[in-house]
């Protein structure tokens, strides 16, 4: 296996003449998130703050009671912030897989360029979004349950599972046929045996970019979210006997 260095070099490589692309690639969920928050957010923001207006008291009840964790009301709140999660974590993972197939496809040599309008929704397309969804709720399961131990083995699980969709994207590209959902997630366990730690310390050297990104108020995650995309496509890449483990 390459080091992170040499990895995020040919990510750098992936990118070259790209990067135009690659951004208005990213820059489209971008925009999706939000005209979600204008149309759903702001409105449910401006009701609520109408009805502080003209009810203060219910508004201060129906927030001691979250917060006291009693009653209908804190157990529905409870359930749908778990709910809005899942939902938002499974469109994100969705457009994060188009995104990493199509640098794993350019690693390959298999294209060149960067459609962003198609490349962006691919995972949304059949026969890649039951997979990737089912792969996302099994996953979601699987670490959640690992959790329940302790934080830390939920984490290690995370990234045992982290391979399942280019897995599956590999498979269904490869041979026309869908793979096992379990088989895919059993797969990245076995395929990160002993790198869990590698990818680990390569999300950490990211950390600095993160930061700067914070500082320009996002803004700089339009660069630096294919840069990530592109490295962790090499790694997948670079994993030893990975033709070997289909």
């Amino acid at each position: 296996m390459k080091t992170s260095g040499e990895l995020k070099l040919e990510a750098k490589q992936m990118l070259q003449g790209r990067w135009k692309d690659a951004v208005l690639m990213n820059l489209i969920p971008t925009l999706i998130g939000i005209a979600i928050a204008a149309i759903i957010i702001i409105p449910l923001v401006t009701i609520i703050g109408g009805i502080a207006l003209l009810n203060p008291d219910a508004v201060d009840n129906v927030a001691n009671n979250i917060q006291s964790g009693n009653g209908d009301i804190s157990w529905t709140a409870q359930l749908g912030n778990q709910g809005s999660g899942i939902i938002s974590g499974l469109i994100t993972t969705l457009f994060v897989s188009g995104m990493s197939w199509t640098f794993l496809d350019i690693y390959r040599g298999k294209r060149v360029d960067i459609n962003p309008l198609n490349d962006v929704f691919r995972a949304f397309k059949s026969p890649f979004l039951v997979g990737v969804l089912c792969i996302y709720l099994l996953s979601t399961i699987f670490i959640g349950l690992w959790s329940l131990l302790l934080i830390i083995p939920g984490i290690v699980k995370s990234y045992s599972y982290s391979q399942a969709n280019f897995i599956y994207y590999d498979i269904l590209e490869g041979t026309g046929q869908k793979p096992g959902y379990l088989e895919c997630i059993t797969t990245s366990r076995r395929l990160m045996d002993g790198f869990k730690g590698q990818l680990f310390w390569l999300d950490l050297s990211f950390i600095g970019w993160h930061i700067l990104a914070l500082l320009t108020c996002g803004i700089g995650y339009l660069w630096l979210n294919p840069y990530i995309y592109a490295t962790k496509a090499a790694f997948y890449n670079n994993l030893p006997n990975e033709a070997d483990t289909f």
